[in-house]
């Protein structure tokens, strides 16, 4: 071998350790930014495969840098830096909404040129620091391109087409999840636990977590299973059909229908502090005169769509584990709900909101689901009241009182509220009521005032569920009217700091809900109920009986109302009969989601208008898609 050639092989070798020293640092780095003791640089020794699992993608695409860019600082910090920024969104949503960052999360980028920015927008960080940090990172880079040196030439004969062909081609193919990763992101060589993305990301690190959920999503293919659908059908027929037996209304003495989704609403006496505080006293005093109870959603913190999509559907998200957004992620024309329900019955369906009709992909979704008309942010006065961040509930109340009508079709009003929406660390209108508020010594100085926004807001919600209540009962024709907060909010340290009276932590607490007439007050009922099972049962108060999945869900509503939680909540353990019903309900649900239910339905369950109501969802999506959102 010659001179030259020796110092060459010697020069290869160098730079080769160089890569290999500079990818071990980026584990090493990578761990430290996890702060999770499963990745930590203890573990690269005594558990290898956790650290280097959670830092490859960041490796990974680090070498393809590389590769592009021939300099070896700059593409190592380019992949640390768009880590980071990932860390930095998983901590924001683990402060305000208790569970880090799930493969599904990504789909919310889109939303942030269609409105999101406004409501997301207020959870970053308001300290500069984040910022000139990355300011400072994004200099750092520009002069490492500018200054640092080539790691090697420009021309290496094809292989550095090579190199990158390859690093591209394997990135791409962890990126989109082909099955053959799961031989290293699986529960065998890291540490999956499927029900809690917070227990997986503690050992396994937030990039390993998810890695595992983005391919357990790829493998999720639900499939009903026709014998499981028969068997329940079979031991709840009988209950089904004598829920069924009640003729539904000739179309005049229909009542019409309000529902408050309202923003983060719930009950604080379940907090220790506030047992006897009485914080909602209209919610107290109308739970006398009607139906109410604990509500079992499907989220925490945030996440309204998930509950709200329960409600209008019946649907529970818990038979669809890959559906975290389902606003963002139903790709069916028609889904089948309580709207069209109403709407066959002949009902003018309206949903309200005072905010972007284009966030969380509403506009798209309220047509799919057979909504006649969108109230959203442009159709509302333009001196509409506002407090604090948003639109005051109060405006919310005064758009239902002009929407409803004393002649004409009944009517079905879906409002949602918004002023209560963390974060609460915006001032109010009036910040003197705001600080009157009392919240118990446990709570620390910096969470006070986050505590005080949001209970004065939220007894802003309870005020107008009173001053709506006394509205509806004045008027000439009758109403129904549903109350139901859509989750707890993300208030994670002030709820640590006081403890909830049951003991069991934030994630598993149930919100409230209450169903009343307001012309005819009755006596109280109290019920647990979970958010899907809700709209079974305002059917079945308002005289509509002949939909035979909404009956279905009001049989089994003792049985499986508990079984709601939020991602990442402890399981509740079921008893065999539980577990039977809860296993042939997944069937159920996914053929409804499918509209592929009514086929398997024996003659006696389906009903008699099941063919007019297929043509007037026919007709309502011919004629009515361009008008959503643009008409009051």
């Amino acid at each position: 071998m010659t001179p030259s050639s020796t110092t060459l092989t010697r020069s290869v070798a160098i730079r080769i350790a160089l890569v290999g020293a500079t990818a071990v640092l980026f584990v090493l780095l990578t761990g430290l930014l996890d702060g999770n003791d499963g990745v930590s640089t203890a573990q690269l020794l005594a558990q290898p495969t956790y650290p280097l699992a959670n830092a490859m993608p960041g490796v990974l695409t680090a070498l393809l840098l590389l590769m592009l860019t021939r300099r070896l600082v700059l593409s190592f910090g380019l992949a640390y830096l768009a880590q980071g920024v990932m860390y930095g969104v998983n901590a924001l949503k683990v402060a305000n909404l208790g569970v880090p960052l799930l493969p599904a999360d990504f789909r919310m980028v889109g939303q942030l040129r269609k409105g999101g920015m406004h409501v997301l927008g207020s959870y970053l960080p308001h300290s500069p620091w984040p910022y000139l940090a990355i300011i400072g990172g994004v200099a750092l880079i520009a002069a490492m391109w500018r200054f640092e040196p080539p790691l090697f030439a420009r021309r290496t004969g094809g292989r550095r087409i090579v190199a990158g062909s390859v690093l591209a081609i394997t990135l791409a193919t962890l990126l989109v999840g082909v099955p053959g990763w799961g031989n290293l992101y699986n529960g065998r060589k890291l540490w999956l636990e499927p029900w809690s993305a917070a227990a997986t990301t503690s050992h396994s690190g937030l990039v390993s977590s998810l890695m595992m959920f983005h391919l357990q999503d790829r493998r999720s293919n639900q499939k009903a299973d026709p014998n499981a659908v028969s068997n329940l059908l079979q031991s709840t027929g009988d209950a089904v059909r004598a829920r069924m037996q009640t003729p539904a209304g000739d179309g005049t003495a229909l009542p019409d229908i309000v529902v408050i989704q309202s923003e983060s609403f719930f009950d604080p006496s379940i907090l220790h502090g506030y047992e006897n505080a009485n914080l909602t006293p209209n919610l107290t005093r109308l739970a006398s005169e009607g139906m109410s109870g604990p509500l079992h959603v499907p989220t925490y913190g945030g996440g309204t769509i998930r509950t709200e999509f329960e409600v209008l559907t019946g649907l529970s998200l818990r038979y669809f584990g890959n559906m975290q957004f389902p606003y963002l992620q139903m790709h069916d024309k028609v889904v089948p709900s309580m709207v069209r329900v109403l709407r066959a019955h002949g009902y003018e369906t309206v949903a309200i909101h005072g905010n972007d009709p284009t966030f969380w992909n509403r506009n798209t979704a309220f047509k799919v689901l057979g909504f006649d008309r969108f109230v959203s942010q442009s159709s509302f006065p333009a001196n509409a009241a506002m407090d604090g961040k948003y639109m005051a509930d109060s405006a919310m109340t005064d758009e239902i009182m002009s929407q409803l009508k004393d002649a004409g079709p009944p009517q079905f009003l879906f409002a949602i509220s918004l002023e209560a929406h963390g974060p609460y660390d915006v001032p109010p209108k009036d910040t003197a009521a705001r600080d009157a508020i009392p919240v118990p010594a446990a709570v620390n100085a910096k969470d006070k005032a986050e505590v005080q926004t949001y209970l004065y807001h939220m007894q802003h919600a309870d005020q107008e569920l009173g001053r709506l209540t006394a509205m509806l009962a004045k008027r000439s024709r009758p109403t129904l009217l549903l109350f139901y907060g859509d989750h707890l909010p993300g208030l994670n340290e002030a709820f640590q700091s006081t403890g909830f009276v049951d003991g069991q932590p934030a994630l598993s607490q149930a919100g409230t809900w209450l169903l009343i007439d307001p012309r005819n007050p009755g006596h109280a009922q109290r019920v647990d109920m979970a958010s899907w099972m809700l709209p079974g049962l305002l059917l079945e108060r308002a005289g509509i009986h002949d939909d035979a999945y909404f009956a279905l869900t009001q049989v089994l509503a003792p049985s499986l109302a508990m079984l709601t939680r939020a991602p990442g909540a402890a399981p509740v353990s079921e008893n065999a009969q539980q577990k039977q019903f809860d296993g042939d309900m997944a069937s159920v649900a996914v053929l409804r989601m499918k509209g592929k239910l009514d086929k398997l339905l024996p003659a006696s369950l389906l009903p008699a208008n099941t063919a007019v109501a297929k043509q007037d969802d026919a007709d309502h999506d011919a004629t009515t898609l361009s008008a959503m959102g643009m008409h009051r």
